[in-house]
């Protein structure tokens, strides 16, 4: 093992090219030593029934080989989105690491038991929001939403906040996964992971 070398470019070394979980992981525990912000953040692009798109930034909540995850209103534009047309687009941008990381897959809710569990994670605050919104509608007033927080606050003062029935997770499980890599005069890299029956077959992309 060469001195001086993180545990991330370890892994990042170690990860099979056939798996590109393991090759997400390592790129991801680098991300989380370098990004000064939300590297767990991600653009996540929709589609309505009439193909119209749309795009936001959300948070990846968990990940694994079956997917990844993230939670949200299910009433709000990007939950009608995916009722519509389940599959979605993520995107991670990583600037300190000139990397980014594309995906492509069909979606499906989380289970009722995983939503459950990453609400009672939440800070009181963001669980008493996810309450009083009612998200992507038209707010008259900032204080409108603000008086709606404190209701839910006196609602239930003394016990724990339940998670909202119309709140929980989805899980975008990838088709396709890929790794772009900056490299001098725009001479990018572009690796991309197709899934193919229960494992996966790599190419190169023409930058």
């Amino acid at each position: 093992m060469l001195r001086g070398r993180t545990r991330a470019a370890n892994l990042a070394i170690c990860a099979r090219v056939d798996d590109p979980v393991a090759l997400f992981d390592a790129w991801y525990a680098e991300a989380k030593a370098s990004e000064p912000n939300d590297p767990n953040a991600m653009a996540l692009a929709t589609a309505d029934a009439r193909g119209r798109p749309s795009a936001r930034m959300v948070l990846l909540k968990g990940h694994g080989a079956d997917g990844f995850v993230f939670y949200t209103n299910r009433e709000g534009r990007k939950a009608e989105d995916l009722s519509a047309n389940p599959h979605a687009a993520l995107m991670f941008h990583w600037k300190s690491l000139r990397r980014q990381v594309r995906i492509e897959g069909a979606v499906s809710l989380a289970t009722d038991a995983e939503s459950d569990a990453y609400f009672a994670s939440r800070g009181r605050d963001s669980q008493l929001g996810a309450w009083a919104s009612d998200q992507s509608r038209p707010l008259d007033a900032r204080a409108t939403f603000e008086a709606r927080v404190e209701a839910r606050r006196a609602e239930f003062e003394g016990r724990d906040v339940p998670r909202p029935p119309f709140w929980g997770g989805y899980r975008v499980t990838p088709d396709t996964i890929e790794f772009w890599r900056d490299r001098a005069a725009r001479l990018h890299e572009r690796r991309r992971f197709t899934r193919a029956g229960t494992g996966w077959t790599e190419g190169l992309l023409y930058p």
